[in-house]
């Protein structure tokens, strides 16, 4: 039994200890933005210029940031985004989601995607052309290159727009862009040879970005950086680690390239958002990841096979670019659409065969609910459900424990300090009762993974983002604010910052209600016959308590709901076995004293004296 209980301990330890790296070790960075004195060091830093033949694209020149603050700008309008197109590279840099808010009031700012080079965590997309034979390098266009607008005023879903450029040497470039009523852009290339010689050059899409990220959340469990897809096999790349990249010394950056057959795309990734560059999935390209280590530039490029225009002839290329927050229905959607593995953008993690399913009947219930609170604790009712058949021999198995525990209790008297003999005693009577001993870790190893894939799905998925639930909860991703310190919001004073060194005990009303019903249930399981172990049971109610404190409110939600049906469960068998367990007895016997140690909850009464 003793070996037993120290698995169970270990299982705890263990999941105890991830819960603590996790939350204390990686916690999130808060990284000062860019300024425009640090974006304008960095330009006066050159960078080798591009080898067109290798598709690659060169880097900005030094005049960029100015060039483009000049530049006249066509407006976009669609019932999801807002913003405009450079003219300057037919960059699209200026976009806001206009269904997002950076926080739960709906008055505060709508979340930036993109922004124009020159400014803050700039970043943006642009396609043109690279020259391989038969044309010059500057007579393709590039990041930096003017177009005019040939057709459309407005880009919306109802009406596209052509910009067109001729770079004076016999050929004509044009850039047809639509949109979606989503986040898709199509962005139609084609290139017109007046002259009278043969061409042949590659077009790309590109997409820069101008620094880390400021607002990167650094957390272990959450990928940010870039994510590509390259004949159907995912590669999630983290931003440090693309300062690795093997150094290319013709272009002076750190690169690494994959050829695409098909089904592949490129893009970057944050907690919630993305920007994504989609070739045809039949056509084959190159995927290209570089970082510029002079400029501090991130940059990802979609190039194609090179297009052989002979003169008078045309030709053309359609890339697609995702720009906008990661809806799992949309992204689904665009994926049956022919997006080949799109869904896998979101990062399920490890545990993705648990996750994906988790995270589809949440969805679900929410849209047949209307409340993701509430969602929540129906899928908890159906996960517990799930594992029922799992779990009754678990708990009938620890109903017979609880019924011997005055027999456990006499026998650890009669062996003393020979744990040998106890040990002895306690397998004899385990066998005579038929009780399996480690029966009881089976609720916790079927909980622990499950747990884990939960917090995945309530921490990355955009869905449960100011999701509110009922009165003051109303982010179901951020933890509960109230706080225990001003009476849950009855004194006028405000609950700590989280830089503060009292912030870990500002417990909220859900992580008390998670600690009440830990000790509660702990209360209807048969207590270890070891002094430190029980010691350890009866401390790890308040450890958890405190611990899950500051996590998500809809994973304490869970959590609360687990352990009230749990305890419903195991009561409900024990009573059908026989048992008859007294919980606020035990409650009450918790904490009398027999010669200065702790009386067992199950031990009988003595008779009182006549």
């Amino acid at each position: 039994m003793e070996d037993q209980n120290k698995n169970l301990i270990l299982a705890l330890v263990l999941s105890t200890l991830v819960i603590i790296v996790w939350t204390f070790l990686f916690p999130p960075e808060v990284q000062a933005p860019a300024t425009l004195e640090a974006t304008q060091e960095q330009m006066d830093t050159t960078v080798p210029t591009a080898d067109p033949v290798t598709g690659g694209i060169a880097a900005p020149t030094d005049a960029e940031a100015a060039a483009v603050a000049d530049a006249p700008r066509v407006n976009v309008q669609t019932p999801e985004l807002s913003g405009t197109i450079s003219l300057l590279g037919g960059r699209i840099d200026d976009l806001k989601l206009t269904q997002y808010n950076e926080t739960i009031d709906d008055t505060s700012p709508e979340v930036t995607l993109l922004s124009p080079s020159g400014t803050p965590d700039a970043y943006f997309a642009s396609f043109g052309w690279a020259a391989a034979t038969g044309i010059a390098a500057d007579a393709v266009p590039g990041p930096d290159t003017l177009w005019t607008v040939e057709a459309g005023e407005t880009l919306t879903p109802d009406t596209p727009i052509t910009l067109v450029w001729d770079n004076g040497a016999g050929q004509i470039f044009r850039n047809q862009i639509s949109v979606d009523d989503k986040y898709m852009f199509s962005v139609d290339q084609s290139v017109e040879n007046t002259g009278t010689e043969e061409i042949s050059l590659r077009p790309y899409g590109l997409l820069r970005q101008e620094g880390m990220p400021s607002d990167l959340q650094n957390f272990f469990i959450l990928h940010e950086g870039l994510v590509r897809m390259t004949d159907g096999t995912l590669e999630e790349v983290k931003y440090k680690k693309m300062l690795d990249f093997a150094v290319d010394d013709r272009e002076g950056t750190n690169a690494e390239r994959q050829d695409v057959t098909s089904a592949g795309w490129i893009g970057y990734t944050d907690h919630y958002w993305m920007t994504t560059l989609i070739p045809n999935q039949a056509v084959p390209f190159r995927s290209v990841a570089k970082y510029f280590p002079g400029r501090d530039i991130f940059q990802a490029e979609a190039v194609q096979d090179a297009q052989t225009v002979a003169p008078g002839g045309t030709a053309s290329v359609t890339t697609q670019l995702f720009a906008g927050a990661k809806e799992w229905e949309t992204i689904r959607d665009y994926q049956e659409a022919g997006v080949t593995g799109f869904v896998d953008s979101i990062d399920w993690g490890w545990f993705f065969f648990l996750t994906k399913p988790i995270f589809w009947v949440l969805h679900h219930l929410n849209l047949l609910i209307g409340n993701m609170g509430f969602a929540i604790i129906a899928l908890t009712f159906f996960l517990k459900l799930l594992v029922l058949p799992l779990a009754y021999k678990s708990y009938v198995s620890m109903a017979k424990m609880k019924e011997l525990q005055p027999e456990m209790e006499k026998l650890k008297e009669r062996a003393g300090d020979d744990k040998s003999q106890l040990q002895t005693g306690m397998m004899k009577l385990y066998k005579e009762n038929k009780v399996n001993p480690a029966a009881g870790c089976l609720p916790i190893l079927i909980q622990i993974p499950i747990f884990f894939s939960l917090y995945k799905v309530i921490f990355v998925t955009l869905e449960l983002r100011h999701a509110p639930w009922i009165s003051w909860i109303q982010d179901l991703s951020a933890p509960d604010p109230s706080s225990i310190l001003n009476l849950f919001g009855l004194f006028p004073w405000a609950t700590p910052d989280v830089t503060s060194p009292i912030h870990i005990i500002s417990l909220g009303v859900l992580p008390i209600l998670l600690g009440i019903s830990m000790w509660l249930q702990q209360k209807l399981n048969p207590a270890p016959a070891d002094a430190t172990q029980k010691m350890i049971f009866a401390w790890m109610p308040w450890v958890f308590m405190f611990m899950l404190g500051r996590f998500a409110s809809g994973l304490v939600l869970y959590w609360i709901t687990n352990n009230t049906i749990t305890f419903m469960q195991q009561y409900i068998i024990m009573r059908s076995h026989g048992a008859k367990p007294d919980v606020f007895g035990n409650i009450r016997t918790t904490f009398s004293r027999k010669k200065g140690e702790p009386v067992a909850a199950n031990s009988p009464k003595k008779p009182k004296s006549k």
